[in-house]
Formats: structure tokens, sequence, C-alpha cells
């Protein structure tokens, strides 16, 4: 058996990206150290982390995941901060909790359309159904209570994506 059988190249390339980030420079040093620890939590961790290496490294999956997080950091964020900035100087809010059918069927993207939800000003998901088909959000503006209107006002635009993404 292959020593490196366990190896997953897919987790090192997260954690060097990772730590290159977080150490803010491409240098000699980081790259080094930065590959050292990627070596090893891919090692450890690694095959529990990622189920298909060819997922990971398919153009089709990366182009989407580049143009959900260009669109979703640039443009729906912004939308919603001027949103909730018109909120806090009008008083305007009919808060409340909204029950949502989920589609996606992965946990990671399950976890990208919660993460989403709860970054996104207004809203947070408070709850998954143990079943993982439902997320209860406390959402700031409770204009409907039809369940496909709210899908469409929360979450269609991120469960999309995260479907093309991990699915």
């Amino acid at each position: 058996m292959n020593p490196l059988g366990r190896f997953s190249p897919a987790t090192f390339v997260v954690v060097l990206a990772v730590y290159l980030f977080y150490t803010g420079a491409i240098s000699e040093y980081n790259l080094i150290t930065g590959s050292v620890v990627g070596f090893i939590v891919s090692f450890l961790v690694g095959h529990w982390l990622v189920e298909n290496e060819s997922k990971f490294f398919s153009p089709r999956r990366l182009f989407y995941a580049v143009t959900y997080g260009l669109r979703y950091f640039l443009i729906e964020e912004t939308k919603t901060h001027i949103d909730m900035a018109k909120r806090i100087f009008t008083l305007k809010a009919n808060p409340g909790i909204v029950r949502i059918p989920l589609d996606v069927e992965s946990d990671y993207g399950k976890v990208l359309v919660a993460n989403s939800i709860t970054n996104t000003p207004g809203t947070i998901v408070v709850d998954i159904s143990d079943d993982g088909k439902w997320l209860y959000v406390h959402w700031i503006d409770v204009s409907t209570l039809d369940e496909k209107e709210v899908k469409e006002n929360i979450v269609a635009y991120f469960e999309d994506y995260a479907g093309r993404i991990f699915d």
C-alpha cells in the first residue's frame, strides 16, 4: 500500500492557500512552512474532508465557486447592507422565524447555504432540521409566509450555486 494513500491533494491546496492568506505574504519561508503544515493536515485528516478529489479540481466547479464568491461579496452583500442601513434609519422591521425547504444534498452545500444566509445582514440560520431538509431562519422582514416566496427571497441564489459547486 502506498504510504501516502491517505494524502489528500485537495486538502493540501486549501490548507496552503489559507496559510498564505493569513500570513499575508508569499515568501519562500511561508511557502515551505505552509507546505509542511498542508502536508501534515492533509495526510492526517484529508481523507475525511474530501470524498472525491476529481470534484474538487473540476474547472466547472471552480468557475462556479469563483463566480459565487465575487457575486456574493460584491453584489449581494452590498445590496443587503444598503437595505439594512435603510431599515436602521426608518426603523422598519417585521422580524420572525421562517421555515425554508432545502434542496441541496451535500453537507458542504448545506453549510455554504447556511453560512451565506447567516453572513447576510438581516438573516440568521437558527436551526436545521434533523433530516437536513429544512432551515429555520430569523428574518428581519417577514413579508410573506409562503414557502416558495420565502425561499426565493432568502435562499434561491445561495442554493443554486451550492448545488453547482458541491452536488
